[in-house]
């Protein structure tokens, strides 16, 4: 059964991994969807803001909660000599460019006009820094981490969109505004969605060496929990582009409300999802 710092370290590593998907996926969104979420944009500026800093401190107490599990005790917490050897790891590494993409993000997210390709480096940095360390990483195929870095840009995008589509979905005034939004993300989710799903099968058979592993080991069982969020996921997301956006597009008020109860379904998967992920990437490991 794992200790208190491995469930701490499962906490931490869940707001990690929460700060960086969902401010990377404002950054993407403010790129891809300009014209639609202007009407919200001192709101996502302020979410960003606070994702990103989640991230950002999650990082760092993950880290030393990294020592702390290293010793056994809560002197790894502080211990100087053990969290110096354990920056020039590639654990290390990986916190030292997560802090620097998420300290990019902040600041570009706070400077008019030029500040956007700022904050779109810092999150690809943001992005990149889970390729460094974790199971992926043993696979002994550099380019995994590619697939890896995609798949995350991918769901970042989803996680991205469901504040901002909520937030204008609930403004009766903004109906057309909503419509249009929940339709061109529906647009790109044709093609981004397939990706998303071909690049988690490939690094799942990756890690796992074959698909019977999955009722057969805890990591396989941790992985299954998280296939079974992914189809919550996107049976709500199904209902969003095939009933209530096309609704909505009709000047269906109630097919905002529905909209934005949708949503928090999905937000609630997003999350379990997400802490399936940190369970997956702390606790338990690959058969193979």
């Amino acid at each position: 059964m794992p200790d208190i710092w491995a469930l701490a370290t499962v906490a931490a590593t869940f707001a990690t991994y929460l700060g960086v998907l969902a401010s990377t996926g404002l950054v993407l969104v403010r790129i891809a969807f300009a014209r639609e979420i202007r009407l919200i944009h001192v709101s996502l500026v302020r979410q960003t803001t606070a994702f990103a800093l989640l991230g950002l401190f999650a990082s760092i107490i993950g880290f030393a909660l990294t020592g702390a599990a290293l010793t056994g005790d809560s002197s790894g917490l502080t211990d100087l000599e053990m969290l110096g050897l354990l920056s020039r790891t590639p654990v290390g590494s990986s916190v030292a460019v997560r802090l620097v993409g998420l300290a990019l993000v902040l600041a570009g997210i706070w400077i008019p006009r030029f500040g956007l390709p700022i904050a779109a480096a810092g999150a690809l940095l943001s992005a990149w820094s889970f390729t460094i360390v974790g199971h992926s990483t043993g696979a002994g195929q550099f380019w995994l981490g590619g697939v890896l870095l995609l798949h995350l840009a991918g769901v970042s995008f989803w996680v991205g969109i469901l504040s901002p589509l909520r937030e204008i979905a609930g403004k009766q005034e903004f109906l057309s505004e909503a419509a249009g939004l929940g339709r061109r993300f529906g647009q790109v989710a044709r093609f981004t969605v397939p990706g998303l799903i071909a690049a988690g099968v490939y690094l799942a058979w990756s890690l796992l060496g074959d698909f019977a592993s999955l009722a057969t080991t805890s990591y396989g069982l941790a992985l299954l929990a998280k296939i079974g969020l992914v189809a919550c996921l996107l049976a709500a997301a199904a209902a969003n582009k095939f009933r209530f956006v096309p609704a909505m597009e009709k000047e269906d008020c109630k097919a905002a409300v529905r909209l934005r109860q949708s949503i928090v379904v999905e937000w609630v998967a997003v999350c379990l999802i997400i802490l399936a992920t940190a369970v997956l990437t702390t606790v338990t490991t690959p058969p193979a």
